[in-house]
């Protein structure tokens, strides 16, 4: 992987990634002239025991821009600047312009309830130069490419300072998820708590080591190898499937095999068959119904805390709004108010529906 680090004029950060050499001259430039003026916080949710951000001014980001503006354009235009700069790369991250989290936060005005800087950091990561792609198009090398971009972010915002305590990558996609700029593109955020769901996830995963002595998600992925029907695509070293548990009809979770705690511990050969068991799942839900599948994408990996590196596994869990052509699953009462999900399809339903779609990838 080729690396190429450059500052925005408004003194954003921005990283160029390829799997080539990355030519000099390459200039960063941004949309707009004047920086936003950053400073989110925190309040506690004292029912709920968990913290909400505040970021008021995201009010004014950009919105459905017309056809023929797009902020993630790669251009050399210096009248009509984007994000991007023109050259020869794969993938650019940059400083969100208006993040929800930021390492520049500072103390928020009393409030009744515990409230504290939103200390955190927020990035965009630009899959592809080409707009009217999509991260399943890619080839595998490429995605295997962004698996390395990601575990290369994690250690560097990891590096800025203690206030950041757990890293998350994640895509939406799609208007039905919101996405409001359609350019192939995902977020990390860094958070300075590990958030509510992410803590969950690797509590189980630490006392099922505790108890057992094996981690969780490999024991799990070894029953969903045995069992079977839930299998959309399986190598030696990586697996997509239905999880029994799916809470939403095509839910499709993305993982080595073994047990693997973050981005940064995978070798090449694991990366490339995570990529390529990614890059099916994808090609399967866009071929399902012969049209663009929404989705929301959410990687979870080991926080930096002290006993999460032998029982966090690395794994995408993905979550299509779609219950069946044209029919959206909303979240309604007893998912919200209550936190039960209620699935109208059964996991192994799903599944064979995706195993029944043919893909070609390289």
């Amino acid at each position: 992987m080729h690396e190429l680090d450059l500052v925005k004029p408004d003194g954003r950060r921005m990283s160029l990634y390829s799997r080539r050499p990355i030519p000099a001259g390459i200039v960063a430039r941004t949309p707009r002239a004047d920086p936003v003026q950053a400073n989110p916080h925190l309040r506690w949710h004292p029912l709920r025991r968990e913290w909400v951000a505040y970021a008021a001014y995201r009010q004014t980001r950009t919105f459905l821009p017309p056809p023929e503006y797009n902020p993630l354009k790669a251009t050399d235009d210096a009248a009509n600047p984007t994000e991007l700069p023109a050259g020869d790369y794969d993938i650019a991250v940059f400083d969100n312009l208006f993040p929800a989290l930021s390492l520049q936060a500072t103390e928020p005005a009393a409030s009744i309830v515990p409230v504290e800087p939103a200390r955190g950091h927020c990035e965009v990561v630009v899959f592809t130069q080409d707009a009217r792609g999509s991260l399943g198009a890619l080839p595998v090398d490429h995605v295997a490419l962004l698996l390395e971009v990601w575990g290369r972010r994690t250690e560097v915002i990891l590096s800025r300072g203690p206030h950041i305590q757990y890293v998350l990558p994640f895509e939406n996609r799609g208007a039905e998820t919101g996405v409001t700029l359609h350019h192939p593109h995902g977020q990390i955020y860094a958070y300075p708590h590990i958030p509510p769901v992410p803590r969950r996830i690797h509590e189980a995963e630490r006392t099922h080591l505790e108890a057992r002595g094996e981690p969780l998600l490999a024991s799990l992925i070894a029953e969903e190898l045995r069992d079977g029907r839930r299998i959309v695509h399986a190598s030696d070293e990586a697996v997509a499937f239905v999880p029994a548990w799916a809470r939403y009809p095509y839910e499709v979770w993305v993982a080595p095999r073994a047990q693997v705690p973050h981005f940064q511990a995978l070798n090449s050969s694991c990366r490339r068959a995570l990529a390529r068991a990614l890059v099916v799942v994808l090609r399967k839900y866009d071929a399902l119904w012969q049209q663009p599948f929404p989705y929301v994408m959410v990687w979870y990996q080991a926080p930096p805390v002290a006993g999460y590196e032998r029982c966090c596994h690395l794994h995408a869990e993905i979550y299509p709004p779609y219950r069946m052509p044209g029919r959206l699953k909303y979240l309604a009462g007893t998912e919200i108010g209550a936190g039960l999900f209620a699935n109208d399809a059964l996991p192994e339903d799903k599944a064979a529906e995706l195993q029944a779609v043919a893909v070609t990838v390289d």
